[in-house]
């Protein structure tokens, strides 16, 4: 059976980019991106083609007088391989392979590439080879052009090629229900982890953004913890989840998910729904982004749409605009703030704009906060403890039955409390 990473990149290898953009505005940025994911796997660039043009051709992606021109800078430059800025039909993959005879490669491919350099526990592995083998599936036919292919008739019903591709094909499906069960089992066991922590009467938030936004270096800044961190894209793949302690004592829960990109493969989505519903379950979303990037509101866009398909754009959103010590015009960053009352700024490397994140996760809290009145015996008196720990208390008044409490505490803690609170009439 082929293997998922049939078409992986080696560190020597050299790249010929090809970028078909509809906005050329867009055009800078999205060659740009391409040659850091060609970078971060491991490929350098040697070249690039670029072409204006409503919709892609749906034989060539870039159109026959293109691919012509394409195959020609592949050969002067000595390419090893094409990389395309989109995902390709089977149909157009095969036809430009045909024509610049060497390995084409599109975007998805090329981040499942980096995903599987970058997975490491059992459960990033089998996230990224069930992506690999559903990208592969519809695209097994590319793989046995070489092979005997007839076209039937009586006594004569395929060749050893179509043979072959049958075999491989129900192999490949195999492997893909043999991983969908595998996930599901991990599925269920991260469910059991988040069920665990609502059983702490905290807060939980999620870090979301492009990737390389400084998620990791956030959570590390804000939780004393050394979780790794890595300028290249996708350094994270596997959720981290820290204890941060808020002024007042109070704290939450803050989860460090996989980063976001532009056209982020579906498959890949698909694949880490497990890992993505961390970002579902929380109670509120930092998004982080990078206000040192050129295209930062494209990149904004991304994370949103992203966050729409997850079911997650609801969601109470803090903005946090990272590296603020890169931006020279701090004037563009207290705009931003100033038209978005639920961002701050803040330079995670050197710490600056600490306290202003703060008190935004503060007054989210506060938002989340459930008023109940409550008759705590005095048995139970601990219970107080914990509606000063995790909430706050308006009134304690100390009677000969029971200590009634007037506060504004956790969702989750208010079902705990429920048999104590005292009903509105």
């Amino acid at each position: 059976m082929p293997k998922a990473n049939l078409q992986t990149i080696d560190s020597v290898e050299r790249a010929f980019l090809v970028c078909v953009e509809t906005d050329e505005n867009a055009e800078p940025y999205a060659i740009e991106e391409l040659t850091s994911l060609v970078r971060t796997a491991g490929g350098t660039v040697v070249g690039e083609l670029h072409q204006h043009r409503p919709t892609p051709d749906p034989a060539y992606y870039i159109g026959r007088g293109k691919s012509e021109e394409l195959e020609a800078g592949v050969r002067d430059t000595l390419a090893d391989f094409v990389v395309v800025d989109c995902e390709l039909t089977p149909t157009q993959q095969r036809n430009l392979q045909e024509i610049v005879q060497c390995r084409v490669v599109d975007r998805t491919q090329l981040i499942l590439d980096i995903f599987a350099q970058r997975a490491h526990t059992r459960e990033g592995k089998l996230q990224t080879e069930l992506a690999q083998l559903t990208y592969l599936l519809p695209r097994l036919m590319n793989l046995y052009t070489k092979f005997e292919r007839q076209q039937g008739g009586i006594g004569v019903r395929g060749g050893a090629g179509e043979t072959k591709l049958e075999t491989d094909r129900r192999k490949v499906r195999d492997r893909i229900g043999a991983l969908q069960e595998e996930l599901a089992e991990v599925q269920s066991q991260r469910q059991q982890q988040r069920n665990l922590r609502r059983r702490l009467p905290f807060p939980t938030a999620a870090l979301v953004g492009y990737t390389s936004s400084g998620k990791s270096t956030l959570l590390n800044l804000l939780s004393g913890s050394d979780v790794y961190a890595d300028p290249k894209l996708f350094a994270t793949l596997d959720p981290t989840t820290r204890r941060v302690i808020l002024p007042d004592g109070w704290a939450i829960l803050l989860t460090d998910t996989v980063g976001f990109i532009r056209n982020l493969p579906h498959d890949l989505v698909a694949a880490f729904r497990a890992t993505l519903e961390e970002v579902c379950e929380a109670d509120f979303l930092i998004h982080v982004v990078d206000a040192s990037a050129p295209q930062r509101e494209l990149q904004m866009a991304a994370v949103m749409t992203t966050l729409e398909e997850l079911g997650a754009a609801e969601k109470p959103i803090i903005t946090v605009l990272n590296k603020s010590d890169r931006v020279s015009d701090h004037y563009l960053l207290r705009e931003m703030v100033a038209n978005d009352p639920n961002s701050c700024y803040i330079s995670a490397r050197t710490a600056e704009g600490v306290p202003s994140v703060m008190d935004h996760i503060v007054r989210v809290i506060k938002s989340l906060l459930v008023p109940v009145t409550l008759h705590i015996p005095y048995s139970r008196s601990n219970l107080l403890a914990q509606c000063y720990e995790y909430g706050r208390v308006i009134h304690a008044d100390y009677r000969e039955d029971s200590i009634h409490v007037r506060a504004e505490i956790t969702r989750d803690l208010a079902g705990r409390l429920e048999e104590y609170r005292v009903k509105r009439r």
